[in-house]
């Protein structure tokens, strides 16, 4: 339960995007900002400066559409995660810090959501779902020839082909996990790991 007394009937709210991760930007709640932030979906701030509730994006349309809240420990600060519509701040730019919000890595979360649906909805007519449709041996089969194809061009051919077919083979990797009920964050998990065992013989 949120405890608004703290800062006299505020709780500072900081606002993250779901997919890169970036803080875009922090704002104040009071308890009608927050209840009209979850009935809408749509954050809400309590503005000081204009004394009144104020939904982000409400002039402008760039929302900040709610996809997790979360309080603290302490419960006094909350931490939304959302996908932003547009720019975040006034001035135009991506994050309130003047940052561009993008983390290309985080990307391999969100390709890795979209073969899940794709696995849940086998939509025709998607090359996904055919692969899936092939079953497993084909789908290794695809990834062996897609690390082949990666190597010949690291060897002999160039770069943007290596970056290219390394990309392929990195997307039909995620097919084959997602397959065996498994996602790109459980290699990394297996990276983490690997990684603190080996720290540890330093």
């Amino acid at each position: 339960m949120l405890d608004f007394d703290k800062m006299n009937g505020l709780v500072p709210a900081i606002i993250q995007d779901a997919n890169t991760a970036k803080v875009l930007m922090l704002g104040f709640m009071n308890k009608e900002a927050y209840d009209k932030t979850v009935e809408t979906g749509k954050v809400t701030f309590f503005s000081r400066t204009k004394n009144r509730l104020w939904t982000k994006g409400e002039e402008s349309g760039n929302f900040l559409n709610v996809v997790s809240m979360k309080e603290d420990c302490d419960q006094d600060t909350l931490l939304i995660q959302v996908h932003p519509v547009g720019p975040v701040c006034h001035t135009g730019t991506d994050t309130c810090w003047g940052e561009k919000n993008e983390e290309p890595v985080m990307f391999l979360k969100e390709l890795q959501d979209f073969i899940d649906k794709r696995y849940a909805e086998m939509p025709e007519g998607s090359y996904t779902t055919s692969l899936f449709q092939s079953g497993i041996n084909k789908i290794a089969q695809k990834v062996g020839e897609e690390a082949v194809e990666t190597v010949i061009e690291a060897t002999n051919g160039t770069n943007d082909r290596l970056l290219y077919e390394g990309s392929d083979l990195l997307y039909h990797l995620i097919v084959l996990l997602t397959s065996k009920g498994y996602r790109i964050e459980d290699l990394a998990q297996e990276l983490i790991v690997r990684h603190s065992a080996s720290w540890k013989k330093h």
